[in-house]
Order: structure tokens, then C-alpha cells, then sequence
């Protein structure tokens, strides 16, 4: 797939984020988009901007029969899905300790369990194009964070997923990638930033490129490139790749050694901004998925 123009790309958590500026930036190459989501008003709003011949679906990642309604809805109009991005994701707020186990289950469930189900649902589609996957993880599957145990074991199982998936379909013509951006500039970390004072504080005193803040146009653009060249991995920015190959050196005895004053101090202070919010995720994470 040397370019999209034409090809049908399907993009779970596509309402808003980096799943809405992924589109636009694929639509202006000439793909035509399949969006799909748990807010339909959104879907909607994002499929018209991008002008005529788009399609959107509400479903939910972690309800594989309304996903499947999705796909098959997309198969419809199109005839075809040439490459779908399992983008759709959450994270909890809080330590492990001082977290509800809601919240826990939740993240397991859309991260981990919503990967595997969107990608059974378009495989047999993309069986047919020879198509290409690409899993959204993230620079935390192997560059864990305090105070965000729940989010990296989740996308650490997306990356290993992604990964034996790639070896189960390569009789098929298929291609898996996955993706690992850092901190990118969306409503889910601006409203954790905005829940919790010491998420912002902490991350700022972690090393380059661990603390690095990109657009959500930078990593559209990063992730339509994935999509026309089929990439096995896509680093957003381009120095998390440093992360990757040093993947042993965030759990590390130095690291820690490092990190330890900062997060004796911050970690108490984020359980008790936890503890007064008296919720586990951002307050419309929490909705969309109660």
C-alpha cells in the first residue's frame, strides 16, 4: 500500500483525539474513512468534515457484536477494508493502591480486549486486501510509569499481541505494526492533567523523551505514514525509539535510583488528588463507559 488514495481505512475511537486527526490527515491523502466510536454526535461531526463518501458506526471495542455491526456496516458501503487502526483507549486515574478495581477492569478491557476484537472483526476483511493492522499501543508498554500501573500492563499486552499477530497472519498477505507515541496533546491527557496536578508535575521530571508533549497532528501524520507503508513500528515522537532498544533501562535499578525522591513525594499527592476526586477516570471517560 505505497499510498491510501482510494483504500478504505477503518479507525476505532475516531470521535475525537488522535482516532479524529488520524482521519482528517488520511482523508487528505485520499482514503475514505470508516469511523467508528462510542459518541455518535461526534462521529458525525468529524464524517462531515471530511466531506462526502465517509462512513461512521457507533459500537463499543469491548461489545464484540456491535463491532462486528460496525465492520460489516463498513463492508457494506465500501465493499472492501484494505487497513483498520485499533486506536481506542482509556486510562484510570491513580496508584494501584489506591485505585478502583472498576477502573482497572475497565482499562484491561477497552485496551487489551478491544484490540482483540476489533482486530478478529476486520481480519477476515483484510484477509481479502491483503491489508494491513496497526495497533495502537503506546511508549509506556516499555517504559513503565508510577502512578500508571494499570495503563502500561495494558499496552504493553497490546504491543505483545500486535506482535504475535504479526507472525499468525503473514500466510495471509496481512501486516501488523504498532504504534507507541508518548505524550500527545488530547483530551485524555489534558483532562487527567486537569484532574490530577502531580500527573503534570511528574511527568516533567521524567527524562527526554519520556516527558515529550507532541501534537495530534504530528502523530496523525506519524500514523497515516504507518498506514501507507505498513510499518512493523511507529514511534511518535521519532526519539521514543531510543525507549524501544533501551526498553530494560526505565525498570532499572539507575532509573529508579534516579526517580526515587520524586516519586516518594508525588505519589502520596496523587493518591490524595485521586481520593478528593472521588472517580477513577476523567469524568467523561467514566460516562462513556459506565
Amino acid at each position: 500500500m505505497p499510498n491510501v488514495a482510494g483504500k478504505v481505512v477503518l479507525i476505532t475511537g475516531a470521535a475525537r483525539g488522535i482516532g479524529a486527526e488520524t482521519a482528517r490527515e488520511l482523508a487528505k491523502r485520499g482514503a475514505k474513512l470508516a469511523l467508528v466510536g462510542l459518541e455518535p454526535a461526534q462521529l458525525a461531526e468529524v464524517a462531515a468534515e471530511l466531506g462526502e463518501g465517509h462512513f461512521w458506526a457507533e459500537a463499543d471495542v469491548t461489545d464484540p457484536e456491535s463491532l462486528q455491526r460496525a465492520v460489516d456496516g463498513a463492508r457494506e458501503k465500501f465493499g472492501r477494508i484494505d487497513a483498520a487502526i485499533a486506536n481506542a483507549g482509556i486510562a484510570p486515574l491513580g496508584s494501584i493502591r489506591e485505585s478502583d478495581p472498576r477502573g482497572f477492569l475497565k482499562t484491561m478491557d477497552v485496551n487489551v480486549n478491544g484490540v482483540f476484537h476489533t482486530a478478529r472483526a476486520v481480519m477476515p476483511s483484510l484477509a481479502e486486501s491483503k491489508g494491513y493492522l496497526l495497533v495502537v499501543s503506546s511508549l509506556s508498554a516499555f517504559a513503565p510509569i508510577g502512578g500508571m500501573a494499570a495503563y502500561t500492563a495494558s499496552k504493553a499486552a497490546s504491543e505483545a499481541f500486535a506482535s504475535a499477530l504479526r507472525m499468525e497472519v503473514l500466510h495471509l498477505g496481512v501486516s501488523v505494526g504498532s504504534a507507541h507515541p508518548s505524550w500527545i496533546d488530547t483530551d485524555l491527557v489534558r483532562e487527567v492533567a486537569d484532574d490530577l496536578k502531580t500527573f503534570t508535575e511528574m511527568r516533567k521530571r521524567l527524562p527526554w523523551p519520556m516527558r515529550a508533549i507532541t501534537t495530534p497532528e504530528a502523530c496523525a501524520r506519524a500514523f497515516a505514514h504507518a498506514v501507507e507503508r505498513r510499518k512493523r513500528r511507529v514511534y511518535v515522537p521519532r526519539g521514543v525509539m531510543l525507549m524501544h532498544w533501551l526498553r530494560n533501562v526505565p525498570g532499572s535499578a539507575l532509573v529508579e535510583l534516579f526517580m526515587r525522591p520524586q516519586l516518594i513525594k508525588l505519589i502520596p499527592q496523587l493518591e490524595q488528588e485521586v481520593r478528593e476526586l472521588g472517580r477513577y477516570m476523567s469524568e467523561r471517560n467514566q460516562k462513556l463507559n459506565s
